[in-house]
C-alpha cells in the first residue's frame, strides 16, 4: 500500500521539525528526528546515533548562523518504510549586514525512513554534494 496521506504529511512535519531544530541550535530536537541509531552525513563528517547527533545539532548554530530551506519533497514507500529527496539551500544569516542572507550552499538530501512508535523518523540522511 502507498504512503497514506496522511503519512506524507506526517514526514512532512518531521522535516520541518528538523529545520527548526538545527536552525535554533536544539541539538536534543534535531537529533530526535532520527532513530536511535540513526545517521546523517555531509560534507562535515559522519555522525551515528543520538549521543552524537545531538552534540552535532548543539554546535551547529554555534558555528554558523543558517537557515535551511528545502523544497520539491519526492516521497515514495509503503508500510513503515520510505524514501524521501528533497532539495536544500542554506542560506547564511548576517544581521545587521547588507544582504542579511545570502545563499552558502545548495544540495539534495537522500533520506530513508522508518515509522516508528514515536512517529516517522530518518534513518539515514546524506546530503549530496552541491546540486
Amino acid at each position: 500500500m502507498p504512503l497514506s496521506v496522511e503519512d506524507q504529511l506526517a514526514i512532512q512535519q518531521l522535516y520541518a521539525r528538523y529545520n527548526h531544530a538545527i536552525d535554533s541550535g536544539n541539538g536534543a530536537d534535531w537529533a530526535a528526528c532520527f532513530t536511535p541509531d540513526g545517521t546523517f552525513s555531509s560534507a562535515t563528517g559522519n555522525f551515528a546515533g543520538r549521543d552524537q547527533l545531538r552534540a552535532f545539532g548543539d554546535a551547529f548554530a554555534q558555528r554558523l548562523k543558517a537557515r535551511h530551506w528545502t523544497n520539491n519533497l519526492v516521497l515514495d514507500g509503503d508500510g513503515d518504510e520510505a524514501t524521501g529527496s528533497c532539495y536544500l539551500m542554506l542560506l547564511r544569516l548576517a544581521p545587521g549586514e547588507q544582504p542579511p542572507a545570502s545563499i552558502l550552499t545548495t544540495a539534495i538530501y537522500r533520506d530513508r525512513l522508518v515509522r516508528t512508535a514515536e512517529g516517522w523518523k530518518f534513518a539515514a540522511r546524506t546530503v549530496v554534494g552541491d546540486a
